[in-house]
């Protein structure tokens, strides 16, 4: 009987530590739970049910997990490890990230019916590498876990542990949890995809990410940090870069004589070219608004006073516009050719034009082609009243719908056709709002595949104000009217650019453009099924995470027959 009652007791001690996550000293109550990536743990929220941590994925991308601590006590030092996933030929080497919240101040005026309220106003979005963290009693700790997978990788399932460490209640805990990956035999192609978000150098941006000290322009600090926005960007596959000529070029004028100096634009070119993922320049409005929004446009030109060189934008029958342009555009044409980038060099005229100003943005383009004669035109348009002096048409969503006839019609002749959102358009069209959910912001590129849209635009990736962590609500001009969100997708650390949860939906969304794209070209009765499955049209989707990862996972099933 002793035995029995001793071997019972083993039994049941052997138990316990197995339910309690193999800890040691395991504090009770704690939750750990896996969360989809695709899913926003909320402050609110207090139920979490716990499920496996799978990924299926292809070869080249991206395997992400994302959990939840939650502790009824004050937790000390929590920390957190991966172990690296041993292949045949390599180690993969996990990124683990904390998630912070942001306050969102201003909900969208027009909201959709997907968003996601919050009591508190706060929302999960930036991720920060993860170092030891205290957490307060009953505080949501999400988790991100992020794992590239290399592209000579052999398919099959791979595991590996997570392990969560701290202090509790006076006691030191280890909890551990495993995820898993399924590796598929398909690698990711080359990105056809062109994706840009407008990124700022400005000193009031650059300041914050070198713990608030202002940072030269054209230093070496200066340089440094251009350098992390190219990596950056790669990293999250954005191959389209916004580098402005009338900003960086250095101009002198003698009489009526104007000199040009391209060293700093070349040095800014080169970077993103050799440490960046780029493969098309952007090049930076030459235009913009003379007033208000329904105003004319005119073209910009440098002023000079003293030492001091700034741009005025003026009407293009004004004197010092023809004189400038005339100087500027045959010797910057020329530039690009030596250099070999006017291959890959588009130009920006001015942004937005609309039905009530088309005539002077037509009167602009053709100023400009007498000096780019081979250049091709891209902006940001909401008329399609300029037919026939723009090549990369860049509607807003909302107009891509509405004129999806002509825009379908330009494909036809051999225009590109991409699309864009910022602050608009609001209500059921999917947007990278803070308030909405993520696979939104993913489905963004299920649009592009569905209506062979092959470019994504947003003006925002670094707008940051003076406290990026905390109010997102955007301020442009000096008033706050940009939804939460808008203005910024990344987010400043020391010397080190952040990113969010909103970044990594977006570059998953990329990879699942090129895997659509993929499938097309071998089964594209298939992909259509596929991409109608989740899209129905511009304003209705299929938001079900669910459902989504059974679409994910049939489409690399269909890709790996």
């Amino acid at each position: 009987m002793k035995r029995k009652i001793v071997l019972s007791f083993t039994l049941l001690i052997l138990t316990f530590q197995y339910t309690l996550g193999k800890s040691s000293s395991f504090p009770k109550n704690i939750i750990i739970s896996y969360v989809d990536p695709l899913e926003k743990i909320m402050k609110e929220q207090s139920y979490f049910p716990d499920q496996p941590a799978f990924a299926n994925v292809c070869k080249g991308e991206y395997a992400t997990f994302q959990f939840v601590f939650r502790n009824p006590s004050a937790t000390e030092g929590l920390s957190i490890s991966v172990s690296p996933v041993i292949t045949e030929n390599s180690r993969l080497i996990p990124k683990v990230y904390f998630e912070d919240y942001v306050k969102n101040g201003r909900n969208t005026p027009n909201p959709s019916r997907d968003r996601i309220p919050s009591p508190s106003g706060w929302y999960p979005d930036p991720i920060v590498p993860a170092s030891k963290r205290d957490i307060a009693p009953l505080d949501n700790q999400p988790v991100w876990i992020s794992l590239k997978i290399s592209e000579d990788i052999k398919p099959g399932l791979y595991k590996t542990n997570v392990v969560f460490s701290g202090n509790s209640d006076g006691k030191k805990f280890s909890i551990k949890k495993e995820i898993s990956i399924k590796v598929y035999d398909i690698k990711l192609p080359e990105q056809k995809l062109w994706v840009t978000n407008w990124w700022f150098a400005s000193s009031d941006k650059l300041k914050l990410l070198n713990g608030g000290k202002d940072v030269a322009k054209y230093s070496d600090l200066y340089w440094k940090i251009i350098g992390l926005f190219a990596e950056k960007m790669k990293e999250y596959r954005q191959n389209v870069v916004l580098i402005s000529p009338m900003e960086l070029t250095l101009f002198k004028k003698n009489g009526k004589e104007y000199s040009f100096d391209f060293s700093n634009f070349d040095k800014t070119v080169n970077i993103f070219l050799e440490n960046g993922g780029m493969k098309r320049i952007e090049g930076g409005h030459l235009g913009g608004r003379l007033g208000g929004w329904k105003s004319d446009f005119g073209l910009q030109v440098p002023m000079f006073i003293g030492d001091s060189t700034y741009t005025k934008i003026l009407s293009i029958e004004d004197t010092l516009v023809k004189e400038f342009y005339g100087q500027f555009l045959p010797a910057f044409n020329m530039h690009l050719k030596e250099k070999g980038w006017d291959r890959i060099y588009v130009q920006h005229i001015a942004d937005e034009p609309i039905e009530f100003n088309k005539e002077s943005y037509k009167a602009m383009v053709s100023f400009v082609r007498s000096g780019l004669p081979k250049t091709p035109i891209i902006d940001a348009d909401q008329t399609t009243g300029i037919a026939g002096n723009i090549d990369i048409w860049v509607p807003q969503l909302n107009f891509l719908k509405n004129d999806l006839s002509f825009y379908e019609q330009q494909i036809k002749e051999g225009k590109e056709v991409w699309f864009y959102t910022c602050l608009e358009p609001q209500g059921n069209y999917p947007n990278r709002f803070i308030e909405l959910p993520l696979i939104e912001t993913r489905l963004l590129h299920w649009i592009n595949y569905k209506y062979g849209i092959t470019g994504y635009l947003h003006w925002g990736y670094n707008y940051w104000g003076n406290d990026p962590y905390g109010d997102v609500s955007g301020m442009f001009e000096g008033c706050q009217v940009l939804p939460a969100g808008d203005s910024h997708i990344a987010y400043p650390g020391k010397m080190e650019i952040n990113g969010s949860i909103r970044l990594e939906a977006m570059r998953d969304g990329i990879v699942d453009y090129e895997l659509l794209r993929m499938l097309g070209e071998k089964k594209p009765e298939k992909a259509k099924e596929v991409v109608n499955s989740m899209v129905a049209d511009f304003e209705r989707f299929d938001c079900s995470i669910k459902s989504f990862r059974e679409k994910r996972q049939w489409l690399l099933e269909l890709l790996s027959q």
